[in-house]
């Protein structure tokens, strides 16, 4: 639901992603199911395709192979799957955004997507399933994030509970469940669990490149200088309200 770290820097970049995929989502949810498969087909990440053992017919070719890991960040299967990475975004996005800057972020979370992509396609080589989806990326801000503030508490909803945990249970958690769920993620469709992992242990070694000297890992919350003129520090919150491919 949020965290209670707050933030120097507005989350130009956080936010921007967020807006971007739900455009691109509402596009998509324009268009006949024939037609938005093509574009799956075209922007998500095949594995096969990328190692270079299948190709596309030449009509769907939007992209070169090496892109659509990507490009397959900024689409999503349906609107839960959408709901689902958008909201572990807006929650830890903005933190991770903070430590490094604008810039560095946009480079960062675009490595940790491609990472994703590589990381489940290694995994599955022969796969002709696309997968598309922003969850390997955000599994990388996700990795970031409990390397620098283990210790901010996250509010969070569990059935008929409202709890508050430290971030380095709940992110403890969750990589545990997507490593117990790497055996169920079969061909033909499902989750790309993979991915996941991939995109998490990617974002723990790069933080470490473009986090900035001044935010120390393993703090209890973002902990910057003094904020800038102006600036006022904020906490992110969002109200609590995934056909054949792969989140």
């Amino acid at each position: 639901m949020h965290d209670d770290n707050p933030t120097r820097l507005r989350p130009w970049v956080t936010w921007g992603l967020i807006g971007a995929c739900v455009a691109i989502f509402l596009w998509q949810s324009t268009l006949p199911p024939g037609l938005e498969f093509r574009y799956v087909l075209a922007l998500g990440a095949i594995p096969s395709v990328i190692v270079g053992s299948n190709h596309l017919p030449p009509e769907l070719v939007l992209l070169p192979a090496w892109a659509t890991p990507l490009s397959a960040a900024f689409l999503h299967g349906n609107t839960m799957h959408l709901i689902g990475n958008m909201l572990y975004l807006w929650v830890f996005g903005n933190n991770v955004e903070d430590s490094m800057g604008h810039g560095r972020f946009v480079v960062f979370y675009a490595l940790c997507g491609v990472a994703a992509g590589l990381a489940h396609t290694a995994l599955d080589v022969d796969s002709t399933v696309p997968m598309i989806g922003a969850s390997g990326a955000v599994s990388g801000v996700l990795g970031a994030y409990i390397l620098l503030y283990p210790r901010a508490r996250v509010l969070f909803w569990a059935g008929f509970l409202v709890l508050r945990l430290p971030a380095v249970v709940v992110l403890g958690v969750w990589f545990l469940m997507q490593f117990a769920g790497l055996g169920a993620s079969v061909e033909g469709g499902g989750v790309a669990y993979g991915a996941h992992l991939g995109g998490f242990v990617a974002g723990m070694v790069l933080i470490g490149l473009f986090k900035s000297s001044r935010v120390p890992f393993f703090a209890g919350r973002s902990a910057g200088p003094a904020p800038l003129p102006g600036a006022t520090r904020r906490r992110s919150s969002i109200p609590v309200s995934g056909r054949r491919w792969r989140f």
